[in-house]
């Protein structure tokens, strides 16, 4: 089949998103598939060397071809200007899939941002097999973080969303818990919903896997506790986007509580419009057992998780959906134990637990967060076996060959 991935973040960016998708693409250009991927720019979340790098608007990568478009700033900038942006996003991709004459058999598209679900519904009318990969169950999120408040543009996303999930062929989510959500707002849609778990390239997590600086590996691993001079026995890490859903004020206050442990260090790795006021807030409040840092490249990012304790996890206790952040499992493809601070809605919490792969508590709760990290400090000489549980549990569950196969079967039954 010629597959159309239509997503506003892609590599050389340092996004969930962006990874997830290159896994996709992969997998299925590895199963025979024509894949081509259309997507913005590439401008935010680079590393330094991806930074100086030119691009061209269309370009084949390990026999995927790439897309580039050049859109209006859709990150760090005012709602306004990124809702904006998001609403010409469909049209621009559209014009460069006609310029560029793809004609795919099936799309799958990656929302948020959600007026991406256009490109589908157009290409639907074509005869394209269309299947709409929902992650964050937009505008509901927006309106709990407050970010949405006006009653017209909240009857205009919702009106969308409407028209997106009634035009798309199938509409995935990731967890059982948005799906009831989304059927909850949406019944018309639950004839075409169905559950397609993330999925995590177990071996790219594995440094046994890459080689390393085995002899004949082509990857040169990273010693980031020596590159950025860390001394401390535990590091917990978050590697991210730093903006307000990640809710990044309670790692600091926990970590303001637990000053007096000499041997922890939390690490935040990232950027993102909250990353400068964090960073001041810390040097109030004189953490120094908080380190910050610049986004690492995926290629590298298993050597950073190899080199810490604890893997991360926060989100907003505002954002009241279902949501299951990406981050665990990336932690658990590593063998990394979880620790992960979110709304008690989240399916997050009933996956650690029956993954055993860390703790959870809820984000709203600092005196529980704080607890549950203690609780899991507590058990530092279990931390590989609790690692290994998470990670035996992605493999059987979130691997994406696992998962790019039931996604395989969505698009051929499509209609």
């Amino acid at each position: 089949m010629n597959i159309l991935l239509v997503t506003d973040s892609y590599p050389p960016e340092i996004r969930s998103a962006s990874h997830l998708m290159l896994e996709l693409a992969e997998e299925l250009n590895h199963r025979g598939h024509q894949v081509t991927v259309i997507t913005t720019w590439p401008e935010y979340n680079l590393d330094q060397d991806q930074a100086q790098k030119s691009f061209n608007e269309l370009e084949v990568e390990g026999n995927i071809t790439v897309i580039r478009v050049r859109t209006l700033p859709h990150h760090n900038v005012n709602y306004i200007v990124r809702a904006l942006a998001q609403l010409l996003m469909p049209v621009q991709f559209l014009l460069k899939l006609r310029k560029h004459r793809i004609r795919p058999d099936a799309c799958v598209v990656y929302s948020p941002p959600l007026p991406l679900a256009l490109v589908g519904s157009w290409l639907a009318r074509k005869g394209v097999r269309s299947l709409l990969n929902v992650q964050d169950l937009f505008p509901q999120n927006a309106i709990d973080l407050g970010i949405l408040t006006n009653p017209l543009q909240i009857r205009f996303f919702r009106a969308l969303e409407r028209y997106a999930y009634r035009t798309a062929d199938i509409v995935t989510v990731h967890s059982e818990g948005n799906r009831r959500m989304l059927v909850a707002q949406n019944p018309d849609v639950a004839p075409r919903l169905r559950i397609l778990h993330n999925w995590v390239d177990i071996d790219h997590h594995s440094l046994d896997e890459q080689g390393g600086n085995a002899p004949g590996s082509q990857r040169v691993a990273v010693d980031f506790r020596q590159k950025w001079a860390i001394q401390r026995k535990f590091v917990a890490v978050f590697a991210g986007v730093m903006g307000p859903s990640q809710y990044l004020d309670l790692i600091l206050t926990i970590a303001g509580r637990m000053r007096a442990q000499k041997d922890f260090l939390f690490l935040l790795v990232g950027d993102g419009k909250e990353k400068e006021r964090l960073q001041k807030l810390a040097r109030e409040q004189g953490l120094d057992n908080v380190q910050f840092e610049g986004f690492v490249s995926r290629d590298v990012y298993p050597d950073l998780l190899a080199a810490c304790s604890i893997g991360l996890v926060c989100l907003s206790p505002q954002n009241q959906t279902p949501v299951v952040p990406g981050k665990i499992l990336g932690h658990m493809a590593a063998g990394l134990p979880v620790a992960a601070f979110l709304h008690t809605a989240s399916d997050g919490h009933a996956l650690i637990l029956e993954a055993q792969c860390g703790v959870s508590a809820n984000s709203a709760d600092i005196d529980a967060c704080a607890a549950a990290l203690q609780a899991l400090i507590a058990r530092s000489d279990a931390f590989a076996s609790i690692g290994q549980s998470g990670k035996r549990y992605a493999t059987e569950h979130f691997s994406k060959q696992v998962c790019v196969s039931q996604l395989e079967e969505m698009l051929t039954s499509a209609r």
